[in-house]
């Protein structure tokens, strides 16, 4: 990959959180966490990227009728101007000013605002749609409502790591075992390498001990790219973000500051 260029800005996005067993996101652990749904927002000098969208907006004023008992059984707590629409607006960027969406992969906790994009180019792993319309025991995990009203956007489904730009300045990188398309994005700034590891892994407990969350896909290739994810992490000399760990997410800068 090349280095020529790097992005210029990244601000995490602060979303909605989740509460329910740990035991659902590592194998042996136990007790209640909450947990952050963010999105990232990144400026670069040939457009604005999105990666990921968060919940559907119209579920922080009625979560029961967005996603029905689903919101109360994984403690859904939802402001209104927790959504990505809100967020990008008050960094001062319109919706229009998103070029690119970068989709981490199909589950419900990342598609929900994927409609409010529809001149932007959508970029997903290669398998990942078909699999989210293949009936099998996973199937809650994905929303057709937040899926369908997108078949007419410019969809780019990608195989193996992706260059978005070419300048190897932000990379999907192909991590599958959570889902078959399942990626991290790399996010090359001036001052720094950020590795938005997404649902690559879930917690830092995790990570630490190469466990996959317990209904991945494939827990072989997801351990095999969480020990990717180190292997980047060490040799880019980068900063892995785990996007639902909450101490990562209060360890680290989110909107309105912004790294660079």
């Amino acid at each position: 990959m090349s280095t020529s260029k790097t992005a210029k800005k990244l601000w995490a996005l602060n979303g909605p959180t989740l509460t329910h067993d740990r035991g659902l996101l590592v194998p042996g652990e136990t007790g209640d966490i909450t947990f952050p749904v963010p999105a990232f927002l990144i400026e670069h000098e040939r457009g604005m990227i999105l990666f990921d969208t968060g919940l559907v907006p119209a579920a922080a004023k009625d979560p029961a009728g967005v996603y029905g008992k689903m919101a109360g059984e994984v403690g859904l707590d939802f402001r209104p101007e927790q959504s990505v629409d809100r967020q990008i607006q008050a960094l001062g960027f319109a919706l229009d000013d998103i070029t690119h969406v970068v989709m981490s992969h199909a589950h419900w906790d990342h598609t929900g605002g994927m409609y409010l994009f529809p001149k932007a180019r959508f970029f997903i792993g290669a398998g990942e749609l078909p699999y989210a319309f293949w009936p099998f025991p996973a199937a809650p995990l994905f929303r057709r409502e937040d899926i369908e009203p997108t078949r007419g956007f410019q969809w780019y489904e990608v195989s193996g790591d992706y260059d978005l730009f070419g300048d190897g300045s932000i990379v999907r990188l192909h991590m599958p075992g959570h889902t078959p398309g399942n990626g991290s994005l790399l996010v090359r700034l001036a001052n720094q390498t950020i590795i938005l590891a997404a649902d690559t892994t879930h917690l830092r407990s995790g990570y630490a001990q190469d466990l996959p969350m317990p209904s991945d896909y494939s827990t072989l290739d997801a351990v095999h790219s969480i020990r990717r994810l180190k292997q980047l992490e060490d040799s880019l000399d980068a900063m892995v973000w785990i996007s639902h760990d909450p101490d990562d997410w209060a360890r680290y800068r989110h909107a309105p500051e912004y790294y660079d």
